[in-house]
């Protein structure tokens, strides 16, 4: 169990005042307890790769974090610049505002124009589900699994709620194993992380990533 769940962790630090040496904490615990990867802010990308030189640990980075509304030409040269620095998988915040508004073509054709660009890398699609309703979610995956994408990811973080765990079964009965779930956004505990796994997620992105594995080996 320990191992399976360290290898599922995306051990995270997205705070705005988050200094340098805070994200050599991250990576350092990261490294320590063997977590999957960690997903820090685009601009200690380059940084963080060359703290894990010697691992297999993934580093995840933002577009668009966190609200998503940025213009495709802003996301794309924020993708390409972590995609240059090093970046393993990028997360990147669709334009939650566009979708809302019913502007499905441009939403899918923005998603698709950043993985074009970033080939050869992980893409994972945070539609922060605290804003959508049961038909948008269901929409939601739709377009995610048409972007080419390989993950859909529940939350920023950032939004009055975060995961929830009829998301993830909800996700999980319509990709069909098309595409992979990410859980994240209020996920603090092992008994919380392990209900996420058990429910459909398969990887959890959490700030608790530390304490998560030391319940689990209480």
């Amino acid at each position: 169990m320990d191992l399976y769940l360290r290898k599922k962790i995306e051990h995270t630090n997205l705070k705005p005042n988050a200094s340098k040496e805070d994200i050599k904490k991250t990576v350092n615990e990261a490294i320590k307890y063997g977590f999957y990867g960690v997903c820090i802010p685009p601009c200690y990308v380059s940084y963080a790769k060359k703290l894990t030189k010697y691992t297999d640990i993934k580093i995840i980075t933002v577009i668009g974090f966190p609200n998503g509304y940025n213009k495709i030409k802003t996301k794309l040269i924020e993708a390409m610049e972590s995609y240059n620095d090093g970046a393993d998988e990028i997360d990147i915040v669709w334009n939650i505002s566009l979708f809302k508004s019913g502007q499905y073509e441009y939403v899918l054709e923005e998603l698709k124009t950043l993985i074009s660009y970033t080939q050869g890398i992980t893409h994972k699609i945070i539609v922060e589900t605290a804003y959508l309703t049961d038909e948008e979610k269901r929409k939601a995956i739709e377009i995610v699994i048409q972007s080419g994408a390989e993950y859909i990811k529940t939350s920023t973080g950032f939004a009055p709620s975060g995961a929830k765990l009829e998301d993830i079964k909800l996700f999980k009965e319509l990709s069909n194993g098309k595409i992979k779930i990410k859980a994240a956004g209020g996920i603090r505990d092992f008994e919380t992380a392990l209900k996420f796994l058990e429910a459909g997620a398969d990887k959890i992105g959490t700030s608790s990533g530390v304490k998560i594995i030391e319940d689990a080996r209480k």
